[in-house]
């Protein structure tokens, strides 16, 4: 019983590095995404991926992003896998929701 509680602690350490170094190499895919296509003034804020996204090699994801005064939720899908494939190629989903702010900055 020992050993199978140390095999299951050992891997959801492993899962849970692997999480964490998915969603930091995912969020700089973005960003330089959005550089490439002229949008270097573009802030990535935050990434939202399932659970099981770092286990396969297409993913939906959700992404905040801010402009100045706006900030927008953008669906994204992602095909190959950040940390393990050659190439990554994301795609536009759609735009989830738009917030402009007025004045001055919250």
């Amino acid at each position: 019983m020992g050993r199978l509680l140390s095999l299951i602690v050992i891997i959801a350490l492993a899962y849970g590095g692997l999480y964490v170094t998915y969603g930091m190499a995912l969020k700089d895919d973005v960003a330089q995404a959005i550089t490439d296509i002229g949008l270097g003034t573009v802030e990535v804020d935050g990434i939202d991926y399932g659970p099981l996204a770092p286990l396969g090699t297409e993913a939906r994801i959700t992404a905040e992003v801010r402009y100045q005064g706006a900030s927008a939720t953008v669906d994204l899908r992602l095909h190959g896998h950040p940390l393990f494939s050659e190439e990554t190629r994301l795609e536009l989903g759609g735009l989830q929701a738009l917030r402009l702010t007025i004045g001055a900055e919250p």
